[in-house]
């Protein structure tokens, strides 16, 4: 039988590979080998699965990349970008599927609101941990997220190597300027 987590996994799969109009009970049976039933064990029906698939999304992209930063102690934003780096391939296409998602839909329009709220303020939180300038904190932590926002647009995908020299690029100081 399989877990809830199992459901819920299952169906960022199904997000990231076909999108949102690919999720359905049916597809997530097929996926998992199992029956209607086994899914009506979990949820009470898509509406339920779909807030449980959003919160599943929430926790693991968003809430479990800060704690681990966190628990690293050090440096926070140098493990936050080699913690996300060393995911894209896990959930390559997902982010998409969900932003997509979420120009059809409000409640996950709310969900993704919440989660680039969060992303941003933790990345704000990062750079003044890091000494950077109050004034410039807001900015960095939007340049910072809408590269990785960016990048995962782009087709062919942007590679990890690649991406972390955009990062560490947008982290050192521009030659021959100072802060204004």
């Amino acid at each position: 039988m399989a877990s809830k987590r199992d459901w819920l996994d299952a169906g960022l799969a199904i997000l990231a590979e076909a999108g949102a109009p690919a999720l359905t009970v049916e597809e997530l049976c097929a996926r998992l080998g199992l029956t209607k039933g086994s899914f009506y064990h979990h949820f009470r029906g898509m509406g339920g699965y779909k807030g449980d698939l959003l919160a599943h999304f929430e926790t693991h992209y968003t809430t479990r990349y800060i704690d681990a930063a966190e628990q690293a102690g050090g440096d926070r934003l140098a493990r936050l970008m080699d913690l996300v780096l060393e995911d894209t391939d896990a959930h390559a296409g997902l982010e998409p599927a969900v932003r997509a998602w979420a120009s059809q839909d409000a409640e996950v329009r709310a969900v993704q609101a919440r989660v680039d709220r969060a992303r941003t303020d933790y990345l704000r939180e990062l750079w003044l941990a890091t000494g950077g300038a109050e004034r410039d904190a807001t900015a960095m932590a939007r340049l910072l997220y809408l590269v990785l926002v960016g990048a995962e647009q782009v087709v062919p995908p942007i590679s990890d190597g690649a991406l972390r020299e955009v990062y560490e690029l947008a982290l050192r100081p521009a030659p021959g300027r100072g802060h204004r």
